[in-house]
């Protein structure tokens, strides 16, 4: 099978009318620069959904002046050679003039509300109405019944399910755990910019975590304290945010189920991650995707 490349929605609505009656369609969204966290998505989408299309948009309503829009990769060639290799049926890659015919600034776009005001929201004010807005348009163009995102993008992936049941969208939408490479980095398209030396401080990220999740069975103090003291101690890493929440973003339990986030500079390079964790007795892990922490990037 060879993957279809299509770039209208027209195209798209006549290849998705041609599945067959009981075939399942599901959707991974990507802004391109796929790599093996998105090809995770992919085959986690095939084991269940017989039609898989993948989105290659890179959404401007997302970023801010003075963010990494005319730097991010562009790669649809490589992009479409992955999902080949992964058998994926479609890949619809509109332009902005497909997805915005009004312009590039609709006037009517999705408010995010109080959870999209908060940790990247904070620092990316109006992020998330963008990220919203631009999945909401492509549910509506590819009408799957499930779509697969990234749990590396925590909040985002909340604020997507909220979305969904707040507006009554007929879709599920089911998290993958974070890919890493060996030395524990998360796998992002951003990952490219970074020089060797960012890259070894970049893995102070993870480490953190993992310090974090090692005194989860002390307390949400403890967690932070030993997360902070790992990110103090690695020169060469901004530190937007360290920020240990309930699973809808709110304050920590005293014991129960938390997440820990954090997001950093990196040489001008901004990157997120976060692990879910238990609090208190019991306390531990609860994704299994965050390695020992390696204090050397591998080759």
């Amino acid at each position: 099978m060879t993957t279809r490349l299509l770039h209208h929605r027209g195209e798209l609505r006549a290849a998705l009318a041609g599945r067959s009656g009981g075939d399942e369609v599901g959707v991974v969204m990507t802004m391109g620069a796929l790599h093996d966290g998105h090809r995770e998505l992919i085959r986690v989408a095939r084991r269940r959904c017989q039609v898989i299309v993948v989105t290659v948009f890179l959404n401007p309503l997302q970023f801010a002046p003075g963010e990494d829009l005319s730097r991010y990769p562009r790669t649809l060639d490589a992009d479409v050679g992955l999902c080949d290799a992964e058998a994926v049926d479609i890949v619809f890659a509109p332009d902005v003039a497909e997805v915005y015919p009004l312009g590039e600034q609709p006037q009517v776009r999705i408010d995010a509300g109080p959870l999209g005001d908060v940790l990247e929201g904070a620092s990316r004010p109006g992020h998330f109405d963008g990220v919203l807005t631009v999945v909401a348009k492509l549910l509506h163009m590819t009408r799957p019944d499930v779509a697969y995102f990234g749990q590396k993008d925590a909040q985002q992936l909340l604020l997507i399910r909220r979305m969904t049941q707040d507006l009554d969208f007929p879709v599920e939408v089911v998290a993958v755990p974070t890919v890493r490479d060996g030395d524990g980095l998360a796998l992002s398209s951003r990952n490219g910019y970074l020089s060797d030396e960012d890259r070894d401080a970049a893995l102070t990220l993870s480490r953190a975590l993992h310090a974090g999740v090692g005194a989860a069975l002390s307390g949400s103090e403890a967690v932070r304290r030993a997360a902070s003291t790992v990110l103090q101690d690695q020169p060469g890493v901004g530190v937007d945010y360290l920020a240990l929440v309930d699973p809808q973003l709110g304050p920590p339990p005293q014991a129960g189920e938390a997440r820990l986030l954090v997001a950093a500079d990196f040489g001008g390079t901004r990157l997120i991650d976060n692990v879910g964790l238990v609090l208190g007795p019991g306390g531990g892990p609860i994704d299994t995707s965050l390695p020992l922490p390696n204090p050397r990037r591998t080759r």
